[in-house]
């Protein structure tokens, strides 16, 4: 494996400057309306789906293409409602500083969720929704570059908090422009705190029937590419742990729960300046369900940054290709890598070999680092530290 660094040495990424939104509070509790969770995934023991077993169990070895009419491709489960896959994907861009916007809402009713460095410091995320609904998803915030590839590839509608000229112009003059959903008295938008900045929200349901009621085409799109197998493969390596430090401001870890067979999210709740030798970690929540944020899958994707313009600081990340990956589900990691070859494709792992790689049923959180990014095996686990290259 390249840029291995074995033991306890923690070489991190420090932002000259943290920028907008860098704070060391903690996260707040829950304020202002509390809303319920339109479902909530439901664990099911793992077997094969008959046609007419109940929705919701997991089915051994299916993608990447001729899933069944009533499983999401996303995630190779049978969902509660198939009428859902009969619709574009929803991407709703959520923050993550400053940290009284945490913990955020819906983040554990996205099937995936991309976190990716995004300017000084800082990171977001893309919560991508399918198979289940979110009565409510946010804070919302702004576009940046990275997030057309994201578009193309699910065919997605996305709602976001505006941005900056150049990415706006780029957005909106591209080919999908009409399925950007920005905040105004027209879209299903709003404020559950109305005096309050960064509390901007949206419900899946109502972002949905909004595109379909201006007449944009609203049908089940082509998300082949994703390989599911509830067994795990032979080939990987044991890790309990793994976690990501993007900056002082940014760093978070995911340990995994053999009961469950889920990875669980703790997310920084101070700024560590001296190289990762004072994070200070807490499980990260989910507002709208009330329930730890957990993953059955959590993968790293080295793909390449560079600078659109450096000051201010503006990323570009290309990401079509392929690059190299780490794919932890089970209790253990796999060395991978991904490909996208296509604008409009989906994103895959496969083996050195071109053999696909199997991701476990369920939801999937891809962490996206620089192709120049650091892994450190530790005792428990493993660590990636951020760089641009």
């Amino acid at each position: 494996m390249k840029k291995i660094i074995y033991g306890f040495i923690l070489i991190s990424f420090l932002s000259t400057g943290c920028g907008q939104g860098v704070s060391s509070s903690t996260p707040t509790p829950n304020r202002g309306v509390v809303p319920t969770a339109t479902s909530t995934p439901t664990s099911f023991p793992p077997e094969i789906i008959e046609p007419t077993a109940t929705s919701g169990k997991t089915i051994e070895g299916l993608g990447p293409d001729n899933f069944p009419k009533d499983v999401n491709p996303l995630t190779g489960l049978k969902v509660l409602d198939p009428t859902l896959l009969e619709r574009r994907p929803l991407m709703i861009k959520v923050s993550n500083l400053p940290r009284y916007v945490r913990p955020q809402w819906g983040l554990n009713l996205a099937d995936h969720v991309y976190e990716y460095y995004t300017e000084y410091g800082t990171t977001r995320f893309i919560a991508i929704y399918l198979g289940q609904d979110a009565s409510q998803v946010g804070p919302i915030r702004s576009a940046r570059f990275f997030d057309e590839n994201i578009i193309r590839a699910y065919k997605a509608v996305f709602a976001f908090g505006s941005a900056d000229i150049y990415v706006l112009n780029r957005l909106f003059n591209a080919d999908f422009s009409d399925r950007l959903v920005l905040e105004s008295n027209l879209t299903p938008m709003f404020r559950y705190d109305p005096n309050k900045y960064n509390h901007l929200m949206v419900g899946t349901a109502a972002l949905s029937k909004y595109i379909g009621d201006k007449g944009i085409e609203n049908g089940r799109q082509d998300l082949n590419g994703m390989l599911f197998q509830m067994k795990p493969p032979d080939s990987g390596v044991h890790a309990e742990q793994v976690s990501v430090r993007f900056s002082a401001a940014i760093y978070n870890k995911w340990e995994y729960n053999p009961s469950s067979g889920k990875y669980s999210r703790s997310s920084d709740i101070v700024d560590d300046p001296n190289g990762g030798l004072n994070e200070v970690y807490t499980p990260l929540s989910d507002q709208l369900t009330g329930e730890a944020v957990v993953s059955e899958n959590v993968v790293f994707l080295e793909v390449p940054y560079k600078f659109f313009r450096r000051e201010p600081e503006q990323m570009e990340i290309p990401f079509v290709g392929s690059g190299a990956a780490f794919a932890f589900r089970d209790g253990n990691m796999y060395e991978v890598r991904w490909q996208r070859f296509e604008e409009d494709s989906m994103v895959s792992l496969a083996y050195e070999d071109g053999t696909l790689f199997p991701l476990k049923p369920g939801n999937t959180w891809f962490e996206v680092i620089g192709t120049t990014s650091e892994q450190i095996q530790v005792d428990q686990g493993w660590r990636f530290i951020f760089h641009i290259p």
